[in-house]
């Protein structure tokens, strides 16, 4: 079962085919909408300011969403964010990507399809434009996103939405075997790779 708490008279909304793992936290003013993939110990506080994760979105195991009082934390539709990202008062536009432990700040406003780089501190009230990469603490802008970045990208997000899918058609609380069973299945990588195997893969290596 999902943790989801009401407060002051307002109680989260998630879509029917939005996936939200039940050791996630979702708090008052907090919408999420249809296949939006919410991982495991991701804390959702809409106890002071209003979140909105829109369809298709992803936020990871370990993320943290929050916002001041009459301010709206958004992530867009086909947002992006890796685990253990922070968001703050902040609005994720349409189709970017926050990597791996990021600090997004008050007020700051990620462009549709930028970067924000793995453990970038990105400072309140800082625009990132669209189509960049930003990176550093603090994060600069960087430079502009190649054709094949976010290529890779939308390929990524695209597999976060199929997990929503499999989670909701699959995930079950079990019992942990003793032992693997023969012949044990793998994931395929094909559907998943880093942004590095996905150049090298391009790049016929």
């Amino acid at each position: 079962m999902v943790k989801v708490y009401s407060i002051d008279g307002l109680t989260p909304v998630v879509h029917p085919e939005a996936y939200v793992h039940p050791s996630a936290v979702l708090i008052g003013d907090v919408h999420v909408g249809p296949g939006v993939y919410i991982g495991p110990s991701a804390s959702l506080r809409g106890d002071f300011g209003r979140l909105v994760i829109e369809a298709g979105a992803n936020i990871q195991d370990g993320c943290i969403v929050h916002g001041f009082p009459e301010s709206d934390t958004v992530i867009e539709e086909d947002g992006h964010v890796g685990h253990g990202a922070i968001i703050h008062s902040a609005r994720i536009c349409r189709n970017a990507l926050i990597g791996m432990g990021a600090v997004i700040n008050d007020n700051a406003v990620i462009g549709e399809s930028a970067f924000v780089a793995a453990m970038a501190f990105v400072k309140a009230g800082m625009n990132v434009p669209p189509r960049t990469l930003a990176a550093g603490m603090p994060a600069k802008v960087t430079r502009d996103l190649s054709e094949g970045e976010l290529a890779w990208k939308l390929d990524a997000t695209r597999a976060y939405q199929n997990l929503a899918r499999r989670s909701l058609a699959s995930m079950r609380e079990v019992v942990a075997l003793t032992e693997a069973e023969p012949g044990r299945k793998r994931f395929s990588r094909s559907e998943v790779l880093s942004l590095s195997e996905w150049k090298n893969k391009q790049a016929g290596g």
